[in-house]
């Protein structure tokens, strides 16, 4: 039987050899990670009581929450990776790729783009692409918000700013994604035998430029960012920075609590430039839920204030 395989993928063309060795390393990948994730979720099962090692930081309704929480996100981790695997081979196998393309081809053209403006027709096949996999990963963006993140009680989100924070995201990837992708393609193109080098130039020092702008410029598009005002928190953090030779230029409190009540934080800059950004849900003092009162306003209530702390 073993020499019979053989054969058999011996005769067939090199095209569906690679074709099957992609898509039988994908299975392998996917299958890997999800016997992995199952032993995890094996854990979170039987783990049941806060671990030694845990025993003086976490309290034991802490500990079930967070236990609860990782098991419901595993769980939706592997239905909804399931389902990408499936989509993606689905798509190589009916040739919804090629068909794609047709279709790119077909816009560019009723655009007065014919076949040599090839670029052209590449970037349609991409706001294609990218448009169906928002589509179809819709639904589980939307389950994973409002469903296991509202359930455990992080979800900060109404429905209607969901939706518009989708849309603004799409907008924006397109806006970088394309031209971006268009130079890319440029160059591949005039490129000539080497052109495998100036695209692995272009692409590091595009990625290089996007790591520098992001937190300035393509972040506040989503979300606030204040300076962190002065006071104990900011010159201990200073003093910290100091102490390791941190080169710390700025402090930032990031509006993060109109979507979810996770906390977070994190650095980014190059050399001598480097930032820290603090989610408010960090900070008590600038929790979404205690804003100062517009005036006219008696202040927050009793309800609101233990909410909040």
């Amino acid at each position: 039987a073993m020499a019979l395989s053989g054969d058999l993928w011996a005769e067939l063309p090199a095209e569906r050899r690679i074709f099957c060795s992609v898509l039988l390393f994908s299975w392998a990948v996917y299958l890997w990670e999800a016997f992995l994730a199952h032993r995890q979720r094996r854990v979170y099962r039987t783990t049941t009581h806060v671990p030694q090692e845990l025993g003086q930081i976490m309290d034991s309704e802490t500990f079930e929450k967070s236990r609860l929480y990782q098991l419901d996100k595993s769980t939706f981790s592997f239905w909804s990776g399931l389902y990408s695997e499936v989509e993606g081979t689905m798509i190589l196998l009916c040739g919804g790729i090629p068909f794609l393309w047709k279709l790119s081809g077909q816009i560019s053209g009723r655009a007065g783009f014919g076949r040599e403006y090839e670029i052209v027709q590449s970037l349609v096949f991409l706001l294609l692409a990218t448009l169906f996999s928002a589509v179809t990963g819709l639904p589980w963006s939307l389950y994973n918000t409002f469903v296991i993140e509202e359930k455990h009680g992080f979800n900060q989100q109404t429905l209607g700013f969901f939706f518009k924070d989708a849309i603004k995201k799409f907008v924006v990837t397109q806006c970088i994604l394309l031209p971006v992708t268009s130079l890319l393609l440029y160059i591949i193109k005039i490129g000539g035998d080497y052109f495998f080098i100036y695209a692995w130039l272009f692409t590091l020092v595009v990625s290089l430029v996007l790591v520098t702008i992001y937190a300035d410029y393509i972040a506040p598009l989503f979300d606030k960012f204040i300076p962190l005002p002065e006071g104990e928190l900011k010159q201990q953090i200073e003093t910290m920075a100091k102490s390791i030779d941190f080169p710390l230029t700025k402090v930032y409190v990031v509006e993060g609590s109109k979507r979810s009540s996770h906390s977070n934080a994190y650095f980014y800059g190059f050399f001598k430039n480097k930032r820290i950004v603090l989610f408010d849900t960090l900070l008590e003092d600038y929790s979404a839920l205690n804003k100062e009162p517009a005036e006219g306003e008696d202040g927050e209530n009793e309800e609101t204030k233990a909410k909040t702390k």
